[in-house]
């Protein structure tokens, strides 16, 4: 089929038989539910981008499989430049959506398990690496979206998978027949699910051999007999559900999406398997998957702040304070963080090298302190923001009160003319212009793209302590030691 057109994925996801809950009820019209559309129009700009000739360099590539134009979304890295463009793209659409376009983590997937499984075939003899060619093959021949799963609940975290008291905390081979296994377990807080086609499951962590049933990876089709999710909730998230809203969505066209995946017994036939088992390679995927995916903040999470940056000069344009020089300081700072961030994305990129199987990986050192700055400037950026917004961001009145016409005032003013009033700021925007910018930055801030942006920065491809094992895992501390003892003479 070649490359989909966004409205060509949005009919794709009504012809699937996805079973999706929310506030305890089946959504039966997902697609079309006021909640999940905005998330789904952020995946779709990742399709009408790629078919734009302006972005059409950037957004697709040419498969080294086929041959053939792809999305660069289901593209394996053949050179430290499509990391970086693969950086490049992710900054654009964060400027796009100013949300989370969730295709990242199952480009990720795709590269973590295509190295991955060629090195388990180079020591066992398996066939994995042939299965996974040919499902992606599959996949960019159709242009689908696939959600990389890899957290699972883990119960007490204490205790590894085979010491829990209830099994199914991570995803386990339940069962093996002649044709597959049967799988059995969750994935949480997994984005961008209920809008995708497929799912790659890869394991969570680490494994010894009693955990050897936990070592899986499959792909299986969203909506598999037994699979089905939960949809998570976020901050402000009914405010889509009021009738006829509009400004105080803030973000209203595009938005993040987080789910529960639940694998009731599911079948997944030999093909589709990519790891059974080989729990010494478990640990591979997931540092090469967490090392791909913390690349990816560096682009994303950067598009979004060029967002926040712009609407806090608003911001501060309509409220009168533009001039001034603090103001001007905050709006540096938070350029000069958003940037040191998109440094890194590239630096780990521009330092990648190949693997085993020819493909390329990040630099899992710089790709790490990219994330760990990721999980702190954010934040930073986003105080700087508010505190230029002002606190009307958060105490403003509802737009059903901007456009009431409820009688309250001595000479006939309505309460939308009282709002307007009080509420006005600088010549240069109207009342609701001002109100705008302060909805969407509550929005981004404290609300529902927030979960593409602020607190996923913080706990997104792995809390800041897992960057830190790594950092002190790839940072070659007696290396340097060894640097310091030659210079200053020391000889043992």
């Amino acid at each position: 089929m070649g490359l989909k057109t966004a409205a060509q994925y949005i009919q794709s996801l009504r012809e699937l038989n996805t079973r999706v809950y929310m506030f305890g009820e089946k959504i039966d019209n997902w697609v079309d539910h006021p909640m999940i559309r905005p998330s789904i129009s952020c995946v779709a700009m990742t399709y009408a981008l790629a078919q734009d000739e302006k972005y059409k360099d950037l957004m697709t590539a040419t498969s080294h499989l086929t041959g053939k134009r792809i999305n660069r979304f289901t593209h394996i890295h053949q050179s430290p430049e499509d990391l970086i463009n693969k950086v490049k793209m992710q900054r654009l659409l964060g400027q796009k959506t100013a949300s989370c376009f969730q295709r990242c983590v199952g480009m990720d997937a795709f590269n973590a398990v295509y190295s991955t499984t060629y090195e388990i075939d180079e020591k066992y003899g398996t066939n994995y690496h042939e299965n996974f060619k040919k499902f992606l093959i599959y996949v960019q021949d159709n242009d689908l979206v696939v959600d990389g799963a890899m957290t699972d609940p883990k119960g007490d975290r204490s205790k590894p998978p085979h010491m829990q008291n209830d099994e199914d905390m991570f995803v386990h081979i339940k069962e093996r027949t002649p044709d597959g296994i049967i799988v059995r377990g969750a994935k949480a807080h997994q984005t961008g699910s209920v809008n995708s086609h497929w799912h790659i499951v890869m394991p969570t962590q680490s494994m010894r051999e009693e955990d050897k049933d936990y070592a899986v990876s499959f792909a299986c089709p969203s909506d598999a007999e037994g699979l089905f999710m939960i949809y998570g909730r976020q901050s402000c998230d009914t405010r889509k559900l009021e009738t006829k809203a509009d400004i105080d969505l803030g973000n209203k066209k595009f938005g993040g999406q987080e789910a529960l995946v639940v694998f009731d017994d599911v079948f997944i036939p030999n093909e589709y398997i990519f790891m059974a088992g080989e729990y010494d390679f478990a640990g591979m995927m997931v540092e090469r998957f967490a090392g791909f995916h913390r690349q990816s903040y560096g682009g994303c999470k950067v598009g979004v702040g060029d967002v926040i940056i712009g609407a806090a000069a608003l911001a501060a344009e309509y409220n009168g304070v533009e001039k001034a020089s603090a103001v001007k300081d905050k709006l540096i700072e938070m350029t000069h963080l958003n940037e040191t961030l998109y440094s890194c994305g590239i630096a780990c990129s521009s330092q990648g090298c190949p693997t085993k199987c020819g493909s390329y990986m990040i630099d899992l050192l710089l790709a790490n302190v990219c994330k760990q700055n990721i999980t702190r400037y954010p934040y930073e950026i986003v105080r700087l923001a508010e505190d230029i917004a002002g606190g009307l961001m958060v105490t403003m009145p509802s737009e059903r009160d901007f456009k009431s016409e409820t009688v309250v005032g001595r000479n006939g003013e309505t309460i939308g003319d009282i709002c307007s009033k009080y509420f006005a700021g600088s010549e240069i925007a109207t009342t609701e212009d001002r109100m705008r910018i302060l909805r969407f930055l509550e929005n981004i801030c404290l609300g529902s793209s927030a979960v593409g942006y602020r607190t996923e920065s913080m706990h997104g491809a792995g809390s800041p302590q897992a960057q830190r094992i790594m950092i002190q895992r790839q940072g070659d501390i007696q290396g340097k030691k060894k640097l310091a003892k030659d210079i200053a003479g020391i000889i043992k």
